[in-house]
């Protein structure tokens, strides 16, 4: 379809027919007019910063270069660079068998900073805003997820919805003094994915009144790796002191951000310290260099001291994506150093987020916090890091398999499949006292993301009372994944957008037993993000019942057949 010249479109507002014109401080954009088939406009592969390649790796992001001619952005466009796994991009940047067949591979490209716009198919304006960080431990994930589509949560939420990919792991962030100028805090902090997040929220704040959203009504939505970004962003002094205000309200889904010291012991912390990033930074210096036959493990310390910074600082940028994955997973990860969280900087990360909030040094907005009953479910493999949590992996398929089963798993055929196919049998029965699956699975919870969000939310409640807390217990899938999921983190992710066609896990959530109930919560839920963004509130006559604020609990939960929400 032809689009509307762009001066009659501008003449008629910005709204038309056929393709959807906007205006952007940088050039016009031509997206696409998908009233027919989704009810929205949709502007995809927006860039919101040059492209961080060459001396440019490494660096704090730099807003794009304006253009002339309308850029088409109808595509999703890259994913950042990452080794793959199965909730990454594959090889052609959405979801399909290669997925299975990249993994551990590098996938994606360090070409990849861009945003991607939904917004009703309507002349509205000032509707609110909801900007989405997805998750992936903050080293793998991609906004072409069909998952995270915004096409739906915009039309049921009635706001444009944005998303925006941001470097990942040691691209993203890194931490190496042979890098830092010295004259560049924001750059010398080596945040680079946290930065690459501030400057899509300026694009939102100085270009989204032209999409029909209200740069003054921000929502960011975070979930998993992309929550604890969210509380980086909102303890970060760059947001924290930035005018005008880039964000209004947080929902933040099964994350937090503390310091090992400031949880209970043998707690899994969801921040590192610097000094973490510091071993990371060299040891991938070191195996690269290594690796090339530059220095040995006796000489690496002498070499690296005979060159200066700039030399150094060249031969990594010199170095392809692959040739880091490779170095990060076969040497870092093996030695405890292939995790990635933002690094506590003081200027761009707080030195503690948590400390932040406890002396006020936050931005404080309406927050609604979200996990989901049985978060650990997709991380079974982690109870073999120690002897009390049963040392083996829950599961007896790695990630290739268990991602072919899911692909080829159909709901409504003949059953094939038992749980003792899939759980180590170690941990059957499931339902067996203190040494079971489910039972080892909550230990693990009670590790990792409990102590994480009970540091946040007590920091939060000393300073605010506009919180509201939810927890996602739909476990609804059909057998044996409702056994070896359950309300497994990241399965609430389909319900907040609607999305419940093709992708890694919607196999094995959908049923046609389940669908009546789990499309009625999904528009629960959506109705509720909806009021939230328009209203600092989520209380919406579509849940049928009183939200109260933290410390009471909604739970977001369905029968095969209807939604099932109450408070506690």
């Amino acid at each position: 379809m032809r689009c509307i010249p762009p001066d009659v479109v501008a003449a008629h507002g910005g709204f038309g027919t056929g393709c959807q014109v906007r205006d952007t401080v940088y050039g016009k954009v031509e997206g696409v007019d998908d009233t027919a088939h989704s009810g929205t406009y949709f502007w995809k592969g927006v860039p919101f910063a040059r492209p961080p390649v060459g001396a440019l790796r490494w660096h704090a992001p730099l807003e794009p270069e304006p253009w002339t001619a309308p850029l088409a952005v109808k595509t999703f466009a890259n994913a950042s660079v990452q080794a793959g796994r199965i909730f990454g991009p594959g090889l052609h940047n959405t979801y399909d068998a290669s997925i299975g067949t990249s993994l551990n591979q590098a996938v994606g490209s360090e070409d990849g900073l861009y945003l991607n716009i939904w917004r009703p198919a309507s002349s509205a304006t000032k509707l609110p805003v909801i900007y989405f960080i997805h998750g992936g431990s903050n080293i793998t994930g991609y906004c072409a997820d069909p998952v995270y589509d915004g096409a739906a949560l915009a039309r049921s939420a009635k706001a444009v919805v944005v998303s925006a990919n941001y470097r990942l792991g040691v691209l993203g962030w890194f931490n190496l003094p042979q890098l830092k100028s010295g004259t560049d805090l924001q750059g010398d902090s080596g945040n680079y994915g946290t930065l690459d997040q501030i400057l899509a929220l300026k694009f939102i704040s100085r270009n989204i009144a032209n999409f029909g959203g209200n740069p003054g009504n921000v929502t960011v939505l975070g979930q998993s790796a992309g929550a604890n970004d969210a509380v980086a962003l909102l303890t970060s002094p760059l947001v924290v002191s930035a005018t005008p205000q880039l964000i209004h309200r947080a929902i933040l889904m099964s994350g937090g951000l503390a310091l090992a010291e400031e949880l209970p012991n043998f707690s899994i912390p969801l921040l590192q310290p610097a000094s973490y990033s510091q071993r990371q930074g060299q040891a991938l210096l070191n195996a690269l260099l290594i690796a090339d036959g530059l220095a040995t493990e006796d000489t690496i310390a002498t070499y690296v001291a005979d060159r200066t910074g700039l030399q150094l600082a060249a031969y990594l940028r010199s170095k392809s994506p692959a040739e880091m994955i490779k170095q990060v997973m076969t040497k870092l990860t093996p030695a405890g150093l292939g995790w990635t969280t933002p690094i506590p900087d003081g200027s761009v990360v707080a030195d503690s987020p948590l400390a932040a909030i406890k002396a006020g040094k936050y931005l404080k907005v309406p927050l609604l916090l979200s996990y989901t009953r049985d978060e650990t479910k997709l991380f079974t493999q982690f109870l073999a890091l120690s002897p009390a949590l049963g040392g083996v992996p829950g599961l007896l398929v790695g990630e290739a398999a268990q991602l072919n089963l899911m692909m080829n798993f159909h709901a409504e055929a003949t059953p094939t499949l038992a749980e003792a196919d899939l759980i180590n049998q170690t941990y059957l029965p499931v339902d067996r006292k203190n040494t079971g699956y489910n039972a080892r699975l909550t230990r693990l919870n009670e590790l990792f993301f409990l102590p994480n969000r009970d540091a946040l939310l007590k920091a939060l409640t000393r300073k605010q009372a506009d919180i509201w807390y939810c927890q996602f217990s739909w476990d609804k899938e059909p057998a044996p994944w409702n056994t070896v999921f359950g309300a497994a983190h990241a399965f609430d992710l389909p319900f907040v957008f609607g999305n419940f066609g093709p992708s890694v896990f919607s196999n094995v959530i959908c049923s046609p037993a389940n669908e009546g109930g789990r499309l009625a919560l999904s528009a629960a839920m959506m109705a509720a993000i909806g009021a939230f963004a328009r209203n600092g509130d989520p209380n919406d006559p579509a849940l049928g019942v009183l939200w109260p604020v933290w410390p009471k609990t909604m739970t977001f939960d369905a029968t095969l057949t209807e939604k099932k929400l109450s408070v506690q």
